[in-house]
């Protein structure tokens, strides 16, 4: 029973980062903003997006339940509120309208071509430490708690999905080749259903241990 609710915590985890983080929809970004870049340069601002990204969830992660406590803010109520966010994105990605919640808005956009430096914005954040990654990545820490194991496959997850994203980054050309518009807005819209699901159950959830219902 405890293995199996290890792994249903490891498959939801795993789920959750990469539909929130997105190495496609990030590469696709990537790809534009690095369209006149060598190859050695996009290497260079590909691990350093990832790993500035990655050191931003891992402390929100580590400290976003003690700051929640600072503000008086329970559990249960983060559930909700990490849900109905959480639903947002999973919209924004089934009906293919970027929000500003994981994507860039069109001053965003245009700052990121000004700059010679992007990979902390907007590649690190707002595109892959991204509200909805850090909300991910909190909530998912909050079900963790003490229990060691669940920490450790959180960390492996998060890890994997960097990884994932950082080679995304890299082969972001054939990537593009492969799977073109068609095949990146399927994997976007079955990602949006998934992650819509895992919303509403985290709602659930949060709704249950605030005891509103009785």
């Amino acid at each position: 029973m405890i293995m199996r609710s290890n792994l249903e915590f490891a498959a939801s985890a795993i789920v959750m980062l990469l539909v929130t983080i997105g190495p496609l929809e990030t590469a696709a970004i990537f790809g534009v903003l690095t369209s006149g870049a060598r190859r050695t340069a996009r290497r260079r601002l590909a691990v350093e997006a990832v790993a500035i990204a990655g050191g931003v969830l891992v402390v929100f992660a580590i400290g976003g339940t003690d700051f929640l406590r600072l503000l008086h803010v329970g559990i249960p109520a983060f559930q909700v509120a990490a849900g109905i966010l959480l639903l947002l994105q999973s919209i924004e990605l089934l009906f293919a309208h970027p929000s500003g919640l994981s994507a860039l808005t069109a001053s965003e956009e245009k700052e990121a071509r000004a700059t010679g430096e992007i990979a902390v914005f907007p590649l690190a954040i707002p595109l892959i430490a991204g509200p909805a990654s850090i909300t991910a990545a909190m909530l998912l820490m909050g079900q963790a708690g003490a229990n060691l194991v669940r920490v450790v496959v959180f960390f492996l997850a998060l890890l994997l999905a960097l990884a994932l994203t950082w080679t995304a980054l890299v082969l972001v050309e054939p990537l593009g080749r492969l799977l073109g518009v068609v095949g990146t807005n399927v994997i976007a819209r079955i990602s949006g259903i998934l992650l819509a699901a895992l919303a509403v159950q985290f709602m659930f959830d949060g709704i249950r241990e605030s005891h509103l219902l009785g």
